[in-house]
C-alpha cells in the first residue's frame, strides 16, 4: 500500500508583515514538504477582520516570494469559508456534539480554565452566545501525539480543557475549528508550526475524531525569542522581515533550526542556499529549546 502524498501548509494570520520567527516556521514547513517531494500550500487565516488587513496578506505573499518560499496551487482565504464553518457547527449540533453557551471568560477562568459543561442542556440564554464542542468523559478524550520534534505528548482534553469554543460570542469562528476543517479540505498530511500550538493540538485531534477526519502528523518548532526570552511576535512589535539580503536571512534561519549551514553559503545566491537546505534537511536536528536572536537578525554576519 503506497503512502499518501505529503501535503504541508503555512498558515499565517494577516495581522502584520512576517517577522524572523514567522520565517523560521515557514522555512521549516517548506523544507519538510520539499524534502519529501511534497506539496506546500499557503493558507491565509483571516478570521478576525478587526485585527487583520488584506494589505498584510499581500505583504506576506511578497515576503515569502522574496525569500524563495514559493507555494503550490491557489491560496485559501479562510474569510471565504465562513458559511462552510457554520454548516459544520450545525452538523455537530444535530449530532449532539456541540451546544450554545452564554458563560463568560471570567466564569471559566474561575473554574481554573476547564469548562464544566454548565450550558450543555440549557434552553434559554442571556445575550450573545458562543458555541462549544461537547467533550464527554470517555477514553476518546485521552489524546497521544507523537510529535516529530518533541516526541510523545499526552493530554486528556476532558480533564485539562473541557468543552471548548468553536465559535466565539462575537460571531467569529475559532482557530481550532477553522484549522481542522481546512486541513481536511486541503488534504493536509503534515503540519509544521510553532511549539506554542502544541498544547492545543490534542483539541484538534479530538475534533478530527468527532468529524471523522483523518489524523495528521505534527512537528512543533522551538520558539524564536528575543533577549528577554519573549517570543518574537507582531503583538510585541517584532520588526518585519527586510527584503534586503534575503539569502543571509535564510542562512540565519537554517542556523536557528540547527541545520548547520556551511559558512561558504552565507551570502550565496538564494536558490543555491535553498537547494542545499532541501537536500540536507533533517528534522531530527531541530532543537526543542527556544532559540534567542537579536531583533535585526538579517543584519548579522556569519561569524
Amino acid at each position: 500500500m503506497s503512502l499518501p502524498q505529503y501535503i504541508g501548509r503555512f498558515a499565517p494570520s494577516p495581522t502584520g508583515p512576517l517577522h524572523f520567527g514567522s520565517l523560521v516556521c515557514a522555512l521549516a514547513s517548506y523544507l519538510d514538504a520539499k524534502k519529501c517531494n511534497g506539496t506546500w500550500l499557503l493558507r491565509i487565516e483571516d478570521l478576525d477582520p478587526l485585527r487583520e488587513s488584506i494589505r498584510h496578506a499581500s505583504t506576506i505573499q511578497d515576503q515569502l516570494d522574496i525569500h524563495g518560499l514559493h507555494w503550490d496551487g491557489e491560496i485559501l482565504y479562510q474569510s471565504n469559508r465562513l458559511p462552510h464553518y457554520q454548516d459544520i457547527i450545525e452538523d455537530l449540533k444535530q449530532n449532539n456534539l456541540a451546544f450554545d453557551c452564554d458563560c463568560n471568560r471570567k466564569r471559566v477562568k474561575e473554574l481554573g480554565g476547564v469548562y464544566d459543561g454548565q450550558c450543555r442542556n440549557k434552553i434559554k440564554f442571556r445575550g450573545d452566545v458562543s458555541t462549544r464542542l461537547l467533550v464527554a468523559k470517555t477514553e476518546e478524550t485521552k489524546i497521544f501525539i507523537n510529535d516529530e520534534v518533541f516526541g510523545d505528548y499526552y493530554q486528556d482534553v476532558y480533564r485539562c480543557v473541557g468543552d471548548f469554543i468553536l465559535k466565539r460570542r462575537d460571531g467569529f469562528f475559532s482557530y481550532q475549528l477553522a484549522s481542522v476543517v481546512d486541513d481536511e479540505k486541503q488534504q493536509i498530511t503534515h503540519v509544521v508550526r510553532g511549539s506554542d500550538l502544541l498544547p492545543v493540538t490534542p483539541r484538534q485531534r479530538y475534533l478530527q475524531k468527532c468529524l471523522n477526519y483523518r489524523s495528521l502528523r505534527y512537528a512543533h518548532l522551538p520558539l524564536v525569542v528575543n533577549l528577554d526570552n519573549q517570543k518574537l511576535s507582531k503583538q510585541r512589535k517584532a520588526p518585519a522581515l527586510r527584503n534586503k539580503d534575503a539569502n543571509k536571512t535564510i542562512w540565519h534561519a537554517l542556523n536557528i533550526l540547527h541545520q548547520k549551514p556551511p559558512s561558504y553559503l552565507f551570502g550565496a545566491p538564494l536558490d543555491q542556499i535553498l537547494s542545499w537546505a532541501v537536500w540536507k534537511w533533517d528534522i531530527s536536528l531541530v532543537p526543542t529549546q527556544n532559540q534567542c536572536v537579536i531583533n535585526d537578525i538579517s543584519s548579522r554576519s556569519a561569524f
